[in-house]
């Protein structure tokens, strides 16, 4: 099978590229945008430096009829922020998640169930949400705005709230464009510098008769490693032996680390975004008509190890074991634990392009008619391999002992809450011994999801309808869209190799690691991370688990070379594999999925002027019909759901002075389930002893919100307060079930870990024992179903300052803050997923005689981040261990995250400006805890450095 397609369009854009730059240096005019008495819009792309952006988002929240807030084009340029998640953390009651430390989603007061448009049309990526904030580039917009109140000509889809990307169109030009942007970006743990490239150019022609024509196109380009350290452990509850009953939690349980693991991961990303906009209107201006075309292209590979160890229980060490403020035993010993690890590689490559051509025409100088055809893609492909080893002891098996001869060793643990844990091996680093280390599995996933839209919407606007001059206009509309998903995956999977394997002779037999090496030559290589891992955040002891000798993660990602390795080194077994890698790439039934979305909505909407108060009112009426694929048997078939939702809503701004204002609005939104939460194929994980599925009968989430708001603005100063609630139904939950899967179940190498695989007969939810036959072993599975209500209520405050009012070069402070408090509860009474009661961010900046410097710092505290996770399952605030009826059992939570950011810029000439960022300034780690507060995983990212120049003809 053909790997995923790199078609020639690198080279294309490469050779784009090499046409644009050269552009740039053009003697082009600098960069301006036509303006108009009507629209103050336009201010806000030609404002530049931070305090006439920030002026310019101001404007943008004052004269919009909703609850809006925005970021404008500078503010994305001159933070640290080549991510538009990490400039959109700068707004009032939006907080961010990061991958890599990278921003990557997108919470609205909480919620991460948003809508993502550039120009008002869908883009794709492998979910509803849209695009990854990783895979659009910051460079093409001039301004970002966070809709928390729609109107009805609004598309439906958001529950939080609509991230609305724009772009500049050609005809807003005033002049030739060209501008280019060469930045340098250092990750420190990855000690990797990589290019950050933009440039643009445009121009408009004036075609005397033929009307005004205008192009615009851009480029951005960026090639990074980054490196992410990780300290995994499960966190078990349950007596000790040799200890009296723990002091500090409700039960009497003691809460105690196993598992320890350590995954060090580095990634190389590669973006390429192209963006091409053509405009046209007529001589007579009575209308423009427009074609965009943007294409991502995403690429790369990850390197990842996974070491850890299983089995036994804790050892009391005589005076100096003991049990902390949270009832967790620390300073403890393992007597016997089974060494595994795991060569990992696993990166999304995707290629994604939105596509648009559309116009408006004024038929009279009332009526407005507007349209727009749109057709978006995205493609990706997700390649997995691992390569395992388990630890076997050989001397054992010299011996020849039955069974599984298991290499077991001694390890001291004592963990902590703010640095990586102590874990300290008797015999020091075990992961760089070969001779004990069996191979045990390889495997080979591909994972392919196309994701397309087909839109068309039509819209009607009559001003003063009636000769009511109180109604501004009346508009109306309708949009259908078709929307198509489709997973596959292909699968070469060979496992438990030290178990079953035998020679010619149908001798036992097993492949050691050391074997690997003298017959392929440098295949298995040393790592050594003893003297970064954790750098910034710090080990509290010895961590053994910093060096591990394994097969090659660089050639595990070429899977043809890997394949071939393998299948000489099972040659002549009884596991020998016979063919070439495509005949043995199987098709996965159980992971295919489609699902086929056909939607219809019609609007009306009234906006309205009363003088000091001005309003939108009306309503969407939406129609979904969904149906929703996989194999069952051997055949596929299909389930699905249709539903119709009225969408009303109101937006009311009360001018109390020519500064001061009180909004409010009200209205019912929609969001629709994700396509892997109406799959019914199965998402296996863990090793193959969990999996999840979704439900084509699933209904959307439906919420019904309120907002009232107070905004104060003098010269370029703001304060705002917005009090808001929002009651949503049917939060999807989950339940589970014990499947019983034998076709999976055989295939297991986790048996012995007894207390995560489910028994399939029992009654409710039971698990294994050593004594378990396989036979009895099932599959836990997750469903997703619709439940109950939720709430989310709480208040937003907004303060933005120049205090140009001082002297001198004083006059150039300033700065901004917001705060979100947000309140949530699912019927059980417990938060919901993801939403922090306190969230503040601020920015203090300097800009005087072309100097600019900004320190930003954004903060959240504690919060729930998943209902149910594996590494915590056994605990809840009760600490009664697993299959207790607390509601709060293997709830994850993400400790208090905050970052400081810096940036500073120096304008050379007036065209030319030099640019300096650093990101996560105090590299602060990700921590998540427990129910009791132990913590169970420490990340670890870059510190990144940005210098370059940016230049305008």
């Amino acid at each position: 099978m053909d790997n995923y397609k790199k078609f020639d369009k690198q080279s294309a854009v490469r050779d784009l590229s090499v046409l644009m730059l050269s552009a740039s240096a053009m003697a082009f005019v600098p960069m301006t945008f036509a303006q108009s008495d009507e629209s103050t819009v336009m201010e806000e792309v030609v404002a530049t430096g931070i305090r006439h952006s920030m002026e310019a988002a101001a404007d943008a929240k004052r004269d919009d009829a909703r609850v809006v807030d925005a970021v404008v084009a500078e503010d994305i340029g001159k933070l640290p922020d080549n991510n538009i998640a990490e400039a959109l953390q700068r707004v009032t009651g939006v907080s961010i998640n990061r991958d890599f430390g990278v921003g990557s989603e997108v919470s609205i007061r909480g919620l991460t169930q948003n809508r993502v448009e550039v120009n008002g049309r869908s883009v794709l990526g492998d979910s509803r949400s849209g695009i990854d904030f990783q895979d659009f580039p910051a460079a093409f917009l001039e301004k970002v705005e966070v809709i928390k109140s729609p109107t009805p000509d609004m598309t439906e889809g958001a529950l939080g709230g609509t991230i609305s990307l724009k772009m500049a169109r050609p005809l807003d030009l005033d002049g030739p464009l060209a501008a280019v942007s060469v930045q340098g970006e250092y990750a420190d743990k990855a000690d990797n510098l990589a290019p950050i490239m933009s440039s643009g150019v445009g121009n408009t022609w004036d075609l005397g008769d033929a009307g005004t024509f205008g192009a615009i196109a851009s480029l951005s380009y960026q090639d990074r490693e980054l490196r992410r350290d990780e300290s995994l452990l499960q966190l078990q509850v349950g007596e000790v032996e040799g200890l009296a009953p723990a002091q500090n939690t409700p039960s009497g349980n003691y809460v105690y680390g196993r598992e320890h693991t350590f995954n060090p991961r580095t990634e190389e990303r590669e973006r390429t975004a192209i963006n091409l906009s053509f405009q046209w209107a007529p001589a007579s201006e009575q209308g423009q008509f427009y074609l965009d075309l943007n294409s991502v292209e995403r690429a790369g590979s990850q390197e990842t190890f996974s070491l850890l160890h299983i089995l036994d229980t804790p050892t009391v060490i005589p005076g100096e074991t003991y049990e902390d403020a949270n009832g967790q035993l620390q300073n403890f010993m393992y007597d016997e634990v089974q060494p595994l690890q795991t060569a990992g590689s696993s990166f999304r490559n995707s290629d994604s392009f939105s596509h648009a051509f559309g116009g408006e025409w004024d038929f009279t100088d009332k009526l407005t008619v507007s349209g727009e055809f749109s057709y978006a893609e995205a493609d990706s492909y997700t390649p997995f391999s691992e390569f395992r080893f388990r630890g076997i002891d050989r001397a054992l098996e010299g011996q020849g002992a039955e069974g599984e001869n298991k290499w077991l060793v001694p390890v001291t643990f004592e963990n902590s809450n703010n640095s990586a844990p102590t874990i300290d091996f008797a015999d020091g680093y075990v992961f760089t011994d070969q001779q004990n280390q069996a191979f045990r599995r390889y495997e080979d996933t591909r994972t392919y999801i196309n994701n397309e839209e087909t839109a068309f919407k039509f819209d009607v606007e009559y001003a003063e309808p009636f000769g009511l001059d109180w109604v501004s206009s009346v508009k109306s509309g309708v949009r259908v869209t078709s929307r198509d998903f489709e997973q596959n995956r292909y699968q070469f999977r060979i496992t438990n190799i030290f178990k079953n394997l035998e020679d010619a002779d149908g001798n036992p037999d097993i492949i050691w690691m050391e074997d690997i090496a003298a017959q392929f030559p440098d295949v298995i290589k040393n790592y050594d991370f003893s003297g970064d891992a954790f750098e910034h955040t710090g080990r509290s002891g010895a961590y053994d688990l910093a060096k591990v000798t394994a097969y090659d993660v660089g050639l595990l990602q070429n899977q043809q070379a890997t394949f071939d390795i393998v299948q000489q080194l099972l040659a002549g077994t009884n596991m020998e594999i016979s063919g070439s890698l495509a005949d043995n790439l199987e098709y996965q039934e159980g992971s295919y999925s489609e699902v086929n979305e056909e939607t219809s909505a019609a609007y009306i909407q009234a906006n309205l002027d009363f003088g000091d108060v001005r309003a939108i009112v009306g309503g969407r009426y939406v129609s979904t019909d969904i149906s929703s694929s996989a194999y069952q048997e051997g055949e596929i078939v299909s389930d699905g759901a249709n539903y119709d939702d009225f969408l009303p809503s109101l937006n009311v701004t009360w001018s109390l002075t020519d500064d001061t204002q009180l909004r409010f609005a009200a209205a019912k939104v929609m969001r629709r389930a994700d396509f892997n939460e109406l799959s019914p194929a199965y998402n296996y994980r863990d090793a193959y002893i969990a999996a999840s599925r979704g439900n084509p009968e699933l209904e959307p989430y439906r919420a019904t919100q309120y907002d009232l708001a107070a905004e104060h603005y003098w010269d370029s100063n703001m304060v705002s307060a917005t009090l808001f609630y929002k009651d949503v139904e049917s939060f999807l939950t989950q339940t589970f079930e014990c499947e019983n899967q034998p076709e999976v179940v055989s295939t297991l190498t986790n048996t012995s870990d007894f207390d995560k695989i489910c028994l399939w007969q029992a009654d409710g939810i039971q698990y294994a024992n050593e004594n378990t036959p396989i036979s009895d072993m099932g599959i836990l599975t997750d469903f997703i179903t619709n439940g109950e209500n939720g709430k989310i209520q709480g208040l937003e405050l907004g303060y933005q300052q120049a205090f140009d009012f001082l002297p001198g070069r004083w006059s150039g402070l300033g700065m901004s803050a917001n705060y979100t408090y947000a309140d949530s509860e699912d019927p059980n009474g417990t938060p919901l997923e993801d939403i922090s009661k306190n969230t503040f961010n601020t920015q203090f900046y300097y800009e005087y005689e072309g100097l600019g410097i900004r320190l930003a710092y954004t903060y959240r505290d504690r919060f729930l981040d998943e209902a149910q996770t594996k590494r915590v399952l056994p605990l809840g605030e009760l600490v009664l261990g697993a299959g207790s009826d607390d509601p709060t059992l293997g709830n994850n939570y993400r400790e208090d995250l905050s970052q400081l950011d810096l940036s500073a810029s120096y304008d050379v000439t007036d065209d030319i400006t030099v640019i300096a960022n650093i990101t996560n300034l105090t590299a602060e780690p990700t921590i998540n805890t427990g129910s009791n507060g132990t913590a169970f995983q420490i990340m670890e990212t870059d510190r990144r450095y940005v210098l370059g120049v940016r230049a305008k003809f």
